[in-house]
């Protein structure tokens, strides 16, 4: 008598129904990275997201735990209370946070680039008169000049009133252009 070998095996179906538990773990994993993302969010940042108060509770906790392991801890309870909510609102907050912080160091950044210009090369002046084009040319002159005469007198006055005023003018230009 044949047995069909078939037959003695289970079915197929049932192995790919559920996760594998490697990859539960890697979710897991995920999602209590993203409660420590979450920290990094101000808390005015939590309200709009509709978090449950025992995860707002929680997060609240491990901001203030300065203690290693007891962060550690609190943390791996914040994952577990993120596998009750959707987490895609979350990670939209949090990357929307990301991207805005990074939005404003390069608008920083591009200021302080700015300021070095025009402070040594003449013709800088007016390359960024051509870029903003409604701003205070007299005003911008003369804190050009003026930190140019403190960057001058002494190395320590690199860091003087003139240069600092001079910083906050074109980063307060650059915010204007920005919004127009």
């Amino acid at each position: 008598m044949q047995v069909d070998s078939q037959a003695d095996l289970p079915p197929d179906d049932d192995d790919f129904e559920r996760p594998s538990k490697t990859q539960l773990k890697r979710d897991m994993a995920e999602l209590q990275k993203l409660g420590e993302e979450m920290l990094t969010l101000p808390e005015s940042r939590w309200e709009p997201l509709a978090l449950p108060e025992i995860l707002s509770d929680a997060l609240k906790a491990a901001k203030k735990i300065t203690n290693f392991e007891g962060r550690r801890r609190q943390l791996q309870y914040v994952g577990k209370l993120m596998r009750k909510v959707d987490p895609e609102p979350i990670r939209e907050a949090v990357a929307a946070f990301k991207l805005g912080h990074a939005q404003d160091a390069l608008k920083l950044h591009q200021a302080e680039h700015w300021r070095a210009r025009l402070l040594a090369d003449d013709n800088a002046l007016q390359a960024f008169l051509a870029q903003h084009g409604e701003i205070d040319v007299q005003q911008l002159r003369s804190l050009v000049r003026a930190a140019r005469k403190d960057a001058s007198g002494a190395p320590e006055k690199r860091n003087g009133r003139a240069y600092r005023e001079l910083f906050q003018f074109i980063k307060a230009s650059e915010v204007r252009d920005g919004d127009a």
